[in-house]
Formats: structure tokens, C-alpha cells, sequence
């Protein structure tokens, strides 16, 4: 499985605390592994529906998973009182 972020979701992760950048690496690499990274996360509802949602700490990475392309797009990382936009 692989791993790509949005130039968002590059700029939002750079300006984490490096022991949170830590975390969702680990949490990240965890997922290439996984045949179904779905069993990990949620799907948003609403307008925000086919994102899937993983819960790293208080923090959040939010992503679209293509299966046909065996890939999981980053759309934005941060914490959970920022990343949802309410």
C-alpha cells in the first residue's frame, strides 16, 4: 500500500510537534501492511463522506483510500478541534 499526501496535508504535518510527526509515521507504516486499512479508521458522513478517518492521540489524518491503485491519499493531518472545520 501506498502513501501520498496533499501539498495541504504536507504543510499541516510539518508545523506538528516532532514526537506527534512520530506517532502518525509509526501509525502510517502500520497501515502498508494492512490488506484492509479500513479496519482501522472510520468513514466521515455528511459532505465529508468517502474520507476516511484515523485517530492517532488527539490528533487526526484524514484520507481517501483508492483501492484500485493499492494507495492512501492524505488529505489533511492535525488536531481534532481543528481538522473536522466545523
Amino acid at each position: 500500500m501506498n502513501i501520498t499526501f496533499s501539498d495541504k496535508a504536507k504543510k499541516q504535518f510539518v508545523k506538528l510537534d516532532k514526537p506527534v510527526q512520530n506517532q502518525m509515521r509509526k501509525f502510517l507504516d502500520s497501515l502498508k501492511n494492512l490488506q484492509n486499512p479500513r479496519t482501522r479508521g472510520k468513514e466521515l458522513v455528511g459532505n465529508r463522506r468517502g474520507i476516511w478517518r484515523y485517530r492517532v492521540g488527539d490528533y487526526r489524518i484524514l484520507c481517501h483510500i483508492n483501492d484500485k491503485e493499492l494507495c492512501i491519499f492524505v488529505v489533511e493531518v492535525g488536531h481534532r478541534k481543528e481538522v473536522y472545520g466545523r
